[in-house]
């Protein structure tokens, strides 16, 4: 069976590396353009395409998916199917292409947040348990018929790239199992919409933003908690605080949370080696920490360098 392989960033990859190893034929690779990055803005390929360069594989980097030359590329490849893992919405013409159509791994439970950042929001929400979903294709984002799913817990101090380094390899699994399922043609598909029957609430996973990452103090500890783990370490929840005269941003990477020191309005509590919020619910003890202009550290450090009065800027 002949693959078209779609992704960009190292989510991707492990999926990518696990169809290589499982013997897959992957007659070509889509991925973004090259990008400037680093100090100097260089054109640096994604990750995505530095391992279909390694493994000598077809590669496609269209900037327009509707270009002509591009979809007449995409045809001669003749694939049988399509898998597309982290990458941008797709028009028609492409992901209906191959006779066997094109499935999507989505790192949630689906229908259960569906949206750009999955694994951020369940952590945010506070979910125990979280997965991959592999299904097919359609025309509404992350709606078409689920094919497999795979479970995943998540701990209660476990961050983003904790969660999304572990979904990573069970999602690249996911995608194995699944291939070999639609080979055998041994699956039964699940229409989301009747699961959608039986939630007693449906979450969804927008794609983050300034407003969301900035910190409200005023929420109860565990939410601050779960706010923190599930933006770290990107894009990171941040605050505003004053040292001195100045306004500066303070990212938070990691925190823990105690009944100590409750407080009607939210201040700071500032101890040798350890600065935390408290409110009315109790606090919350930042345990990683980036000031602006200023490398990411653990507390201790920051404090020890600490030659000013900090305050929150409410």
């Amino acid at each position: 069976m002949k693959i078209v392989f779609i992704g960009t960033p190292e989510f991707a990859v492990a999926s990518l590396e696990a169809l290589i190893a499982a013997g897959e034929d992957i007659v070509g690779v889509i991925t973004a353009p090259d990008k400037p990055a680093g100090r100097g803005k260089k054109l640096q390929g994604s990750a995505v395409k530095l391992c279909a360069v390694k493994h000598d594989l077809t590669l496609l980097q269209p900037t327009n998916l509707k270009d002509l030359d591009f979809l007449g590329a995409l045809k001669a490849l003749n694939a049988d199917l399509q898998i597309v893992v982290a990458f941008r919405m797709m028009p028609e013409a492409v992901w209906n292409m191959p006779k066997l159509g094109t499935f999507n791994l989505h790192g949630s439970l689906l229908p259960q947040y569906r949206g750009a950042a999955p694994i951020n929001w369940a952590i945010m929400n506070g979910e125990k348990e979280t997965g991959v979903t592999t299904f097919f294709l359609k025309h509404e984002i992350d709606t078409g018929s689920i094919i497999d799913q795979e479970k995943a817990a998540i701990g209660s101090d476990e961050n983003v790239g904790d969660v999304y380094t572990r979904l990573m390899h069970i999602g690249a699994s996911l995608v194995v199992r699944t291939v070999g399922r639609i080979k055998e043609d041994n699956y039964t598909l699940t229409n989301q919409e009747d699961l959608l029957t039986q939630l007693p609430a449906v979450k969804d996973a927008p794609k983050l933003n300034k407003e969301i990452c900035n910190i409200d103090w005023n929420q109860p500890i565990e939410q601050l908690h779960n706010h923190i783990r599930g933006l770290s370490p990107y894009p990171c929840a941040f605050t505003s605080v004053l040292v001195d005269d100045s306004v500066l941003k303070l990212k938070l990477y990691s925190s823990s949370i105690s009944k100590e020191f409750e407080s009607k309005q939210p201040k700071i509590v500032l101890e040798k080696k350890r600065l935390g919020v408290s409110n009315s619910s109790g606090t919350i003890w930042i345990n990683e920490l980036q000031l602006e202009g200023k490398k990411r550290m653990d507390t201790a450090s920051f404090l020890a360098g600490l030659k000013s009065k900090i305050t929150l800027n409410l």
